[in-house]
């Protein structure tokens, strides 16, 4: 595991922003953005979804909304965007062996919610026909979402007082950083990126109020948007893992960020240079507030 701090200020600075408020704390509800909708398809999806072609499985979180569609985003950081129609069946799973379902309506697809989606076609595009998720799942999205749940290690009065105190906070100890890296133009995690990732993640636990804060960088190669987009998928990458396969709650993840080119941490002209920038960045922080409560 690489232990590299070589700007911490830079990285307070960005959780700070992350936690400017309590509400910093739930999942954002972001918008699709134009470029990740590849199809286009016009009026409004159909209620009778009978008949109709079916159309790929997708399972993954949801990363977006807008309107009537949903982005769901997989493990491997591929997005797909979905209709929701009138038709759409959205259940939670309730209990052993997923008995005893519950149906609920589109407003519960908050983001970050695992869900699994079969879908219709519907001219270029596709109609989720079914959604189904978990209702432990659902709760969790929902305390982010709301802020009023258990949001740290443990339910106790520190807690609640901790949570309290999250609008106020402007300085963290940084713990901890570990760098995980990547190929060229790529967000694919290797072996031992993910090996890192779980250590860290591990190590992170066993802190009390301990928060992760990830962002995600590029070399110099590329153009500045392409960049951008790289950085923020790598960072997008590295979260997925960490809530999906090393098992961190997504409660305790600051807003990840990327950050293209800037900040290297080598020289750009060389190849040993642009490896060591081709990562992203794991912080564990804990409020000075709260260290060691």
């Amino acid at each position: 595991m690489n232990v590299i701090s070589k700007r911490p200020r830079a990285l307070v600075l960005l959780a700070m922003l992350a936690v400017a408020a309590p509400a910093s704390l739930s999942a954002q509800q972001q918008e699709i953005p134009e470029g990740e909708i590849m199809t286009t398809v016009y009026g409004s999806p159909p209620a009778d979804l009978s008949g109709m072609t079916e159309g790929p499985e997708i399972e993954g979180f949801v990363s977006a909304r807008s309107g009537e569609k949903v982005q769901v985003t997989n493990a491997d950081g591929t997005s797909t965007v979905v209709h929701i129609s009138d038709g759409t069946e959205i259940r939670a799973s309730k209990g052993l062996f997923g008995i005893n379902r519950s149906k609920l309506a589109a407003d519960s697809l908050l983001n970050g919610l695992p869900v699994a989606v079969k879908t219709v076609q519907w001219g270029n595009g596709l109609i989720a026909s079914r959604i189904d998720l978990k209702d432990k799942d659902l709760k969790t999205a929902a305390m982010i979402r709301t802020g009023t749940a258990q949001g740290f290690a443990e339910q106790t009065a520190a807690t609640e007082a901790l949570r309290g105190r999250m609008a106020d906070i402007d300085k963290y100890n940084l713990k901890n950083t570990t760098n995980v890296y990547f190929d060229t133009g790529k967000a694919v995690l290797s072996d031992r990126a993910k090996n890192d990732l779980c250590g860290t993640a591990t190590e992170a636990d066993a802190m009390d109020n301990a928060l992760m804060l990830v962002v995600g960088y590029t070399d110099s190669t590329g153009s500045e948007e392409f960049n951008q987009e790289l950085s923020e998928k790598r960072a997008s990458r590295v979260v997925n893992y960490l809530q999906q396969a090393c098992g961190w709650k997504p409660y305790r993840m600051l807003t990840p960020t990327g950050m293209a080119e800037s900040d290297p941490l080598a020289d750009n002209e060389t190849a040993y240079g642009k490896a060591q920038n081709r990562r992203v960045a794991v912080n564990i922080l804990v409020s000075k507030s709260v260290d060691g409560l």
